[in-house]
């Protein structure tokens, strides 16, 4: 049996998706279509200065997307980018998937062959 590819993941996109804080902003971007740094800190416990550094991350992986809007930046989900992101997580869990189903196969094989074996 071959062993399926390893999925190409993106180490940046996953780091910045993998903050707690990134997420939960990605959610309220998700919910309200759009947002400053300033409406996303009212919602978050962190400071405004610590949102427009999280958003920086997400605007430079692609997942956010950032517009002048007087003084601030109105950020957008990116969709492409989060359906990237959402299709290396699918992938990710196929191959776990498939290789717990192995280790589960393997684990069964051993344990027929122990019940099998005769007793001293």
């Amino acid at each position: 049996m071959t062993a399926a590819p390893a999925p190409t993941i993106d180490d940046d996109l996953w780091s910045a998706i993998g903050d707690p804080t990134r997420r939960r902003m990605l959610d309220l971007l998700l919910v309200e279509g759009d947002g400053t740094a300033t409406t996303l800190g009212r919602q978050l416990p962190v400071t405004r200065q610590a949102v427009a550094k999280h958003l920086a991350v997400l605007e430079r992986v692609g997942l956010v997307s950032g517009t002048p809007a007087g003084r601030e930046r109105r950020y957008r989900v990116d969709d492409a980018q989060l359906a990237r992101a959402v299709a290396q997580l699918a992938s990710v869990g196929s191959a776990w998937d498939a290789r717990l189903q192995r280790i589960k196969r393997i684990a069964e094989t051993i344990q027929r062959t122990r019940q099998d074996r005769p007793q001293d």
